[in-house]
């Protein structure tokens, strides 16, 4: 097994440097750096992460918290769960999951990955002691990662008015939380940009719901529209009553999704959806955290990644 020492002779440095680079980098120059890193690469040399946690008074453990309940039969938070746990695997850490808000602090971690976090969280999160970032924007200035929701919509609503339909409808999720209201603010800024008038709906994140919806008011829907939705969820049901109702998708009716991990796949017609990368994010978060983490805490600021439009068969 190759040890520090070896390290330090096939780079020409002593041991300590060897350790700083490993565990206080920003304290070697970049060129110094480069030389180690290399000499750790080529002979494949993965420190003792217990023992350095036992120097460190660290446990090498990280909590996935989830605040919502986890829906098994799609796999977004499966796969942001194994993006986030392959992230703390470069770093040798484990990860457990906490389903239950009242365990958050209850046994050891270094730090926490908090997911479904709403307003009635956070006086919670402001009294934890150790390091957290969050999955999903909010407006207290917590480090988090999340999908650019505003640019989303944007793009989605403009391919809808690029395929000619006439109408732009808006079916959104029934919270007061940031993400919703950035999904709907882009799709406002974008009719506004062409003059069109929003008009938006708010459902439970349910496809029933989204049904009802539609039934209630088809015949207030005149043909060339799409719905835009806040959830692959919603879009589902929409689709699935329009279908009811003898609507013709996607030539007199679109519709577009948001989450692009299952439901767009299944659903019948394929939805055209908005895909957010979520195993990226996943990683993205396990570097955070543990960045946080060695850093004693120390601000990480906000993450967005840029989604991507995919075409399927619910809109010309």
């Amino acid at each position: 097994m190759t040890t520090l020492s070896d390290v330090a002779k096939e780079a020409n440095v002593s041991k300590m440097t060897v350790s700083r680079v490993i565990n206080h980098p920003e304290q070697v120059t970049p060129e110094l750096r480069v030389i180690v890193e290399k000499a750790i690469e080529d002979l494949n040399y993965n420190p003792n992460s217990i023992a350095q946690a036992l120097v460190d008074n660290r446990t090498n453990v990280v909590k996935f918290v989830t605040l919502e309940d986890i829906d098994t039969t799609e796999p977004y938070y499966m796969n942001l769960l194994f993006g986030f746990a392959r992230g703390l695997n470069t770093k040798q850490y484990a990860m457990q999951l906490v389903t239950d808000p009242t365990q958050i602090e209850k046994g050891h971690a270094d730090g926490y990955l908090i997911t479904g976090a709403r307003n009635k969280y956070y006086d919670m999160f402001d009294k934890l002691d150790k390091p957290f970032v969050l999955f999903g924007e909010n407006h207290r200035g917590y480090d988090f990662v999340d999908t650019d929701n505003q640019t989303a919509e944007k793009i989605a609503t403009q391919y809808a008015l690029d395929r000619l339909y006439k109408r732009i409808i808006f079916i959104g999720i029934d919270i007061k939380e940031q993400f919703e209201y950035s999904r709907e603010a882009g799709y406002i800024n974008t009719l506004q940009q062409h003059q069109l008038i929003p008009q938006i709906y708010r459902v439970p994140n349910h496809s029933h719901k989204a049904q009802e919806i539609i039934h209630e008011h088809f015949k207030e829907f005149k043909k060339d529209t799409c719905f835009i939705c806040a959830s692959d969820r919603i879009a589902v049901g929409v689709v699935r009553q329009l279908q009811d109702e003898g609507a013709r998708i996607p030539e007199d009716f679109g519709v577009i999704g948001f989450d692009g991990v299952f439901l767009d796949q299944v659903s019948n017609p394929k939805l055209t959806t908005i895909k957010q990368p979520i195993f990226k994010m996943g990683e993205m978060l396990a570097s955070m955290v543990l960045q946080k983490i060695a850093q004693s805490g120390s601000p990480q600021g906000e993450i967005m990644l840029k989604p991507e439009l995919i075409r399927r068969e619910t809109t010309r």
